[in-house]
């Protein structure tokens, strides 16, 4: 007979966690950083936790934050689980080792979903994989939408921000119970996530916690603070409250979320509209992240930063816009230029390099530009510190998707075979694909080099996914300049702020919303 191994335990600084082993990696979930946010805690900054005794079982995901689900045409691709409880502020912790002396390299995940969606349950987001490899991941859950980023008058705004600091200080402060190096923890996060990292390696709490960072599809940035207050509005006056917190935490909590989606409607990265954000605040996000990063926020804090080729095809192919925006032609540019705020000769330029695009595919590629890739570039080019950036380019085999937002993440995980990638990828994706991207990370995390160049004058990318593997890289290659004529469009270009768009420009936005 073979001896049964004995469940996992590890003894952190606020009590002892029972956990599972599962193919060889021990596994803690559910674990609490801090107090559930419900009750008088509702809509307030995480409040510490508090110590226990004895050992707690951590072999179950925790509670999810309140969210609304997804709408049929987005829930066809993309997975959302809800685990219902009070005690949302939770994560989970793989590790091949959980020995207090391994001191491991640490991954820490940021989930996206546009700060209204998503949590670490989510099957596509695994850390098995990690683990095997030799790394700390953990991932984490944080407050969304309006009790997330609601901003009112009688509260500090940005409490899902805090929540992740707070989680982000447990894991300096623990993960060594599970084997962990707080020395060399480094943030990765998709969409949300990843403007999330902006926000938390340039916040003054957490200077000294981060070695490392990947922000994959999501600039640092903030949000235009009326903005935000709109959503909040909006909601209060379809509940006839007044928007302060106090009411908001009077309301029934699925009430609630059916408001916030019904406000929400009709906002899109494309569209622009009302939507939740970070917010400039005075205390964790001093000023904008982006500036403060050029200026050198985050000194010594190396990233690794990409997008995927075809963003806009999950914001717009769900529900059909694809299509709409292509019937509306001349009205669906324009719209455009008034959302990215720029001047007819940037579509003129892309119509000129890419002349037989779609009016779709130069409206999505001019959106993407504007809000990730002139971003991330302007990041790198600051950046003294090294910096390596990539770009998923493999289509999905589903219809019209082609190398859409969040594609990536079934690859970067390595859990390609997990039912929830394969509703974004389809049937068939390609491991070596999966071996390439999952090994970036994995060496970026360890030693601060995923295997290609730094970021320099020829701006050297790393293409992952659309040529045929190679005996020396498989499905990846580096390629130098690969969107910089498109960006040089921008840089001499007249853009005008929004307070300028004509009103041709405006009308044209207002009916791009409407479809």
């Amino acid at each position: 007979m073979t001896a049964v191994q004995a469940d996992p335990v590890a003894s952190t600084p606020y009590g002892a966690l029972r956990g599972r082993y599962e193919h060889g990696v021990a596994v803690f979930r559910g674990i609490p950083y801090a107090a559930p946010p419900f009750g008088p805690r509702r809509f307030r900054p995480p409040v510490p936790l508090e110590p226990w005794d004895g050992v707690r079982e951590a072999g179950s995901f925790g509670p999810t934050p309140p969210k609304p689900p997804y709408s049929d045409a987005f829930a066809h691709y993309l997975s959302d689980p809800v685990v219902p409880g009070d005690d949302c502020l939770n994560l989970n912790v793989w590790t091949p080792q959980p020995d207090p002396g391994a001191r491991l390299p640490v991954l820490v995940w940021l989930h996206g979903g546009a700060l209204t969606r998503g949590s670490s349950a989510v099957p596509v987001y695994d850390g098995h994989a990690f683990a095997r490899d030799g790394v700390v991941c953990v991932s984490i859950n944080y407050r969304l939408g309006v009790e997330g980023y609601g901003l009112f008058p009688d509260t500090p705004p940005n409490p899902g921000l805090r929540d992740q600091i707070a989680a982000l200080t447990w894991v300096y402060e623990a993960i060594e119970a599970f084997g962990g190096d707080p020395g060399r923890i480094t943030l990765f996060g998709q969409s949300a996530g990843a403007i999330s990292i902006g926000a938390l390696i340039a916040a003054p709490q957490t200077q000294g916690l981060v070695r490392r960072a990947i922000l994959q599809s999501g600039p640092p940035e903030a949000s235009d603070r009326a903005k935000v207050r709109r959503m909040v509005r909006r909601m209060a006056s379809r509940l006839k409250i007044p928007a302060t917190a106090e009411a908001f935490a009077a309301v029934d909590r699925d009430l609630l979320l059916r408001t916030q989606a019904e406000v929400g409607r009709l906002s899109s990265p494309v569209v622009g509209g009302p939507a939740f954000g970070l917010v400039i605040d005075g205390d964790v996000v001093p000023r904008d992240p982006l500036q403060a990063l050029t200026d050198g926020a985050a000194p010594g804090v190396e990233l690794l930063m990409g997008w995927t080729r075809d963003e806009y095809r999950l914001w717009l192919v769900p529900g059909g816009l694809l299509d709409r925006v292509d019937r509306l032609g001349a009205v669906a540019l324009a719209g455009a230029m008034a959302r990215c705020h720029c001047g007819s000769e940037v579509p003129r330029g892309y119509r000129a390099l890419h002349p037989g695009a779609s009016t779709a595919e130069t409206v999505g590629q001019l959106v993407t530009d504007h809000l990730l890739r002139i971003p991330l570039h302007h990041l790198a080019d600051a950046r003294t510190e090294p910096s390596y950036v990539y770009e998923f380019a493999w289509p999905s085999n589903l219809p019209a998707l082609g190398a859409c937002h969040a594609l990536e993440l079934g690859f970067v995980f390595d859990t390609g075979e997990a039912p929830e990638s394969r509703k974004l990828a389809g049937e068939g994706a390609p491991q070596e694909l999966a071996d390439a991207m999952h090994a970036a990370w994995v060496r970026f995390a360890t030693d601060g080099d995923p295997g290609w160049e730094r970021w320099d004058a020829s701006h050297p990318v790393r293409i992952f996914g659309d040529r045929a593997p190679d005996a020396e890289n498989g499905l990846a290659y580096t390629a130098y300049g690969p969107r910089d004529r498109e960006l040089a469009l921008w840089a001499t270009a007249a853009v005008p702020p929004s307070e300028e768009l004509t009103p041709a420009s405006r009308s044209a936005l207002r009916r791009l919303r409407r479809h």
